[in-house]
């Protein structure tokens, strides 16, 4: 009965004739690996969730990466290239989740495409195309290298002083993955930096409003969590701040 409750965000998709609700099996095996969680999915209703309920619900929400990108109108940005995946009742389910979750004081734990929500849902504004910015590198994985070789470790980050990461590690520069071809460009009202990579690309960020718990990562902290200590750690605070959080509202 003390496992903390962790709400999963998911994406909406059609397959065949029928649409799911769906997220990456890596971010529910980490939730229960790395913090002993009990993870529910947030399905993409929009504005059918109930998200009063669930925020009563949850001790925690964690934000996933996806194929799909946040639609440029969010952030009032230009219109994006043909062909570009969009999830647009992830969208609009998330994005005022979030700013709920933080005021409601629930821990929230945002992975790569989940840090452009947080951003975007704090009024900042994405790089659509990071590799075609003068001055940024190539932040995609190798299509051509299976799983292991995409989510190796591809850069350093720089970790800022008095964040959350500076308190979850020593080092002042860390090793991440790197998977993604969107990023933050504005960052958003309210968010502090919490780690840059070589490029200058803000690669993670905190809430500094937040009541409790709440980070943004450009990186999948989830990927082999068990293996990489730094990502473990990362998880481990998110944990002990859901925990702590439903202790103290039973």
């Amino acid at each position: 009965m003390t496992k903390p409750i962790i709400g999963i965000s998911t994406c909406y998709e059609q397959q065949g004739m029928f649409n799911y609700h769906q997220t990456g099996e890596k971010y529910i095996t980490a939730v229960i690996n790395a913090i002993d969680g009990f993870p529910i999915l947030i399905p993409a209703l929009a504005d059918k969730l109930d998200s009063d309920q669930l925020l009563d619900t949850v001790d925690g929400i964690m934000l996933t990466g996806s194929y799909s990108n946040v639609e440029p109108h969010n952030y009032n940005g230009n219109d994006s290239k043909p062909n570009t995946k969009h999830d647009p009742r992830r969208d609009a389910t998330i994005l005022p989740l979030i700013t709920d979750a933080v005021d409601a004081g629930i821990p929230l734990l945002a992975i790569c495409r989940g840090f452009q929500e947080m951003n975007v849902a704090f009024n900042g504004t994405l790089h659509q195309e990071i590799h075609e910015v003068d001055g940024k590198e190539d932040h995609r994985e190798d299509a051509s290298l299976d799983l292991d070789g995409q989510y190796e470790f591809s850069h350093s980050v720089s970790i800022a002083e008095n964040g959350i990461l500076s308190h979850i590690t020593d080092n002042k520069e860390e090793m991440v993955n790197s998977v993604h071809w969107q990023g933050v460009d504005e960052l958003g009202e309210g968010l502090n930096i919490e780690a840059v990579s070589p490029d200058g690309l803000i690669e993670a960020a905190s809430v500094s409003k937040a009541k409790n718990f709440a980070l943004g990562v450009q990186w999948h902290p989830e990927w082999k969590v068990m293996e990489n200590l730094f990502y473990k750690s990362i998880f481990k605070n998110f944990g002990d701040a859901c925990l702590t959080h439903k202790l103290e509202n039973i």
